[in-house]
């Protein structure tokens, strides 16, 4: 179960993409930028709710 620790890094990544999308898209005068936006805003929530399931998980294990 060691790579539940790193999976959580790649919503960081996915929110950092969709970030620097949406940004591109605003410029550009697309109408789609704020799903983009919104994508990110998930991908940052996801990140922060599997930190702390990693968290509680790696606390479960030491108390047994």
């Amino acid at each position: 179960m060691g790579y539940l620790k790193y999976t959580q890094y790649v919503y960081i990544l996915f929110a950092a993409y969709f970030v620097y999308d949406g940004f591109t898209k605003l410029s550009e005068g697309n109408d789609t930028s704020t799903l983009s936006f919104i994508i990110a805003g998930m991908a940052v929530f996801m990140f922060f709710f599997r930190r702390r399931f990693v968290k509680k998980f790696d606390e479960r294990n030491k108390k047994q």
